[in-house]
């Protein structure tokens, strides 16, 4: 059941997401899971395997691939990504940004809070990541490639 949850989650990643307002910005994101294994040396090595098993704990890399198919350069392209429900992400990532309100909202976690339901606030935390975001560089030329990527861990 937990893996069906997880392939639902993906196939979303498969959905050209808005990357910003009519800029024409291909994405193509794929998941993985850290593994550490040991090498005939017996030495630790971490490995980028398949998602097709997940078990909570498991550290799990997105990799979103993307490029610029239009024919001027790019002016002000965000790419917007949806976080599983199951995975809390590390938030970590100096140039990007995230939002715990489905998108409305946009900063580093540690400037963003939420209302609690007795009326007051609270900081928000890793948990309630709901979207993250980059922004490409200005003037990315027509062809331009490039790779973002974020960590997160299966609940």
């Amino acid at each position: 059941m937990r893996i069906a949850r997880w392939l639902c989650a993906l196939a979303a990643f498969g959905v050209p997401a808005t990357a910003a307002a009519h800029q024409p910005v291909r994405l193509d994101t794929r998941m993985f899971v850290e593994r550490v294994q040991t090498d005939i040396n017996g030495r630790e090595r971490r490995v980028l395997a398949s998602a097709d098993r997940i078990a909570p704990g498991d550290q799990l890399i997105f990799v979103v691939h993307w490029r610029h198919e239009g024919s001027t350069p790019a002016k002000a392209v965000a790419i917007t990504r949806a976080v599983p429900r199951n995975a809390r992400i590390d938030a970590n990532d100096p140039g990007m940004e995230v939002s715990v309100d489905g998108g409305a909202h946009w900063g580093r976690l540690d400037r963003l809070w939420l209302p609690t339901p007795l009326g007051g606030v609270r900081r928000a935390v890793a948990e309630d990541v709901t979207h993250v975001r980059w922004t490409l560089p200005p003037g990315a030329f027509p062809g331009a490639t490039g790779r973002l990527s974020y960590r997160a861990v299966a609940r």
